[in-house]
């Protein structure tokens, strides 16, 4: 699976006008399920994220997790991270996983999150979102689990 972890003071998702996931403090993380991925890597991603130190101490040194700080997750399907560019200027997205699979897999992922970490917020999978957040650092990090 292949995310993007952004460290964010506060993100939400608005779909039609409509606000259907928020969160203050927290991790906005971007998911793509691949060709092949199961619940395994689904799993593994869960646990980095969970435990992922990019959130300051007291010293200013990036050493707390995201279950440290009590922030929120806002987890945000987005086939478009398995975009392949090597073979010219239009994207090719034969990586990612069929939309029924990839479906299951991040309902699965969202599913063990809130079982696992009490603030989980969503998108909605294959709508068009409009994200917003506000990125703290910027810290910006990809994460690929196999």
């Amino acid at each position: 699976m292949l995310a993007v972890v952004q460290r964010v003071r506060e993100a939400s998702v608005v779909i039609d006008g409509r606000t259907v996931g928020a969160i203050a403090q927290g991790l906005l993380v971007l998911v793509c399920a691949e060709r092949g991925d199961t619940e395994v890597q689904a799993d593994k991603l869960l646990a980095k994220l969970l435990k992922l130190r990019i959130f300051s101490d007291e010293a200013g040194k990036m050493n707390r997790s995201v279950q440290d700080v009590a922030g929120g997750l806002l987890l945000v399907s987005q086939f478009t991270l398995a975009a392949d560019t090597s073979g010219g200027n239009r994207p090719s997205f034969t990586n990612a996983a069929p939309p029924d699979e990839g479906r299951r897999l991040y309902d699965y992922l969202v599913q063990q999150a809130r079982t696992g970490h009490p603030v989980v917020q969503t998108g909605e999978f294959a709508a068009d979102m409009q994200v917003h957040l506000v990125n703290d650092g910027p810290v910006t990090i990809p994460v690929t689990v196999r």
